[in-house]
Parts: structure tokens; sequence; C-alpha cells
């Protein structure tokens, strides 16, 4: 399994307007094949910084999205609102102490 973290830091007056892009979206990418789960953080310290947090099954699951219709119609919408360059890395677990 291939976690993909994102980190997306917002100009403070597009926040909400993502989050409620977000809301919208949400689904399409949650249940998009190959994810399997997701989750969205905010930054307690500073809500601009936003990071997504998702599992895909492998590597070309992860760039199916990346070069799908649902993700060329999610990035354009949102790159516009970025108060700097997006990060994003792909992990794998090396420990998990959580408990299913």
């Amino acid at each position: 399994m291939l976690i993909r973290i994102v980190k997306l830091t917002f100009q403070e007056d597009k926040v909400n307007d993502f989050l409620t892009f977000f809301d919208d979206i949400k689904e399409q990418v949650n249940t998009f094949p190959g994810c399997e789960g997701m989750k969205l953080l905010q930054g307690m310290d500073d809500p601009c910084v936003i990071m997504t947090y998702s599992h895909w099954r492998g590597p070309q699951d992860l760039e199916n999205y990346r070069t799908s219709e649902t993700f060329g119609k999610i990035w354009p919408t949102i790159k516009p609102w970025f108060a700097s360059k997006p990060e994003a890395w792909s992990v794998e677990t090396y420990f998990d102490g959580f408990n299913a």
C-alpha cells in the first residue's frame, strides 16, 4: 500500500472556499478506483495549512488518479488559492501503533 501525504498552504481568504469545494468533491476522490481511503487534516496552529492523507493500492493507482479527469477538474480550481507551492510525499508504513 502507498500512503500519499500532500501539504497545501492556502491564502487565508481562500481556506473556506477550499473547505466548501472539498465537501463537494471528497467522495469522488475517496471512492476513486485504487483509493483505499482519505483524510483531510487542518493545522491547529495555522489553519491555512491543510493536508490530505490517502491510501492507494499502489503507485499505478495514484498515477491513474493524477492523470484522471477528476483530478483535472480539481487541481485547476484550487491551484490559484495556494499561498505557497504544494509539497507531496509517497511513503510506506514502517511501524503502525494505531489500533485498527
